[in-house]
């Protein structure tokens, strides 16, 4: 039965269609247009800027991220994380798996964060311990506190997680000394556009907390407590410059 004009499962696939065709205009195109295929076919998902907390049919709650997309096999107790960033906390016995594209982490009665960027994979265990597969190298166990960085080229390193970064979960950003350039880089993930900075600010230290459902905010309060200034094109389009009278990079 085709869904009618107007309906959410109507624009949602005019919408596909759309980002198909254009991604076939463009080098890659056919590589992007898998991505997308992906993406919006996932069994769960959130757009740039939106967080979502889901309850599974096993009772285990699972949090998304901005910019994130997940499919669920509840069957086979799988979860397959395609991009973005979750957070999941597991109270049952039955451990879930969860595919993160550079292996499987198995979690047994355990709460942990997995983000999945363009290059690396990361494992926070913020309770717990989980044992991770990785596609390339040995299996490893991670405990509380412990955080696993996998990058695409099979290389990974071992540290402990920043106790702020799961913030996220309550509309949070909390930062404490963080480098202006590093912060801008994740507040830039939950605005759609384009957000840039001129080089001279990464140095800045950043230290607040910050609430994540209003980014334009989140600027404005950047330049009362930093020598920085806005200049926006428009909502989609904005530039952090050093304020009037700051010195600028050459």
């Amino acid at each position: 039965m085709q869904a009618p004009t107007g309906s959410p499962q109507h624009n949602r696939r005019t919408l596909l269609k759309r980002g198909v065709a254009l991604a076939a205009l463009v080098p890659g195109g056919w590589v992007l247009s898998q991505q997308l295929l992906t993406v919006w076919r996932a069994d769960l998902h959130t757009a740039v800027g939106e967080r979502r907390g889901v309850r599974l049919a096993d009772g285990n709650v699972l949090q998304l991220n901005t910019g994130t997309a997940v499919d669920v096999d509840m069957v086979r107790h799988r979860l397959k994380l395609i991009e973005g960033e979750i957070a999941l906390s597991v109270n049952r016995a039955q451990p879930t798996d969860v595919d993160f594209g550079l292996g499987w982490v198995s979690i047994g009665q355990a709460h942990i964060s997995l983000r999945r960027d363009a290059d690396r994979c990361q494992i926070s265990v913020l309770h717990g311990t989980v044992q991770v597969k990785p596609e390339q190298g040995m299996e490893l166990a991670l405990h509380q506190g412990d955080q696993l960085t996998l990058y695409n080229n099979g290389s990974g390193a071992m540290g402990r997680f920043d106790p702020y970064a799961p913030d996220w979960r309550d509309g949070v950003l909390s930062v404490r000394d963080q480098p202006l350039g590093r912060f801008l880089r994740e507040v830039g993930r939950y605005r759609p556009g384009i957000l840039r900075w001129e080089p001279a600010l990464d140095a800045l230290s950043v230290t607040g907390t910050f609430q994540l459902n209003d980014t334009d905010r989140i600027l404005a309060e950047l330049t009362t407590s930093l020598p920085v200034a806005v200049q926006a094109r428009s909502r989609y389009w904005v530039t952090l410059v050093p304020r009037q009278g700051t010195p600028r990079e050459a």
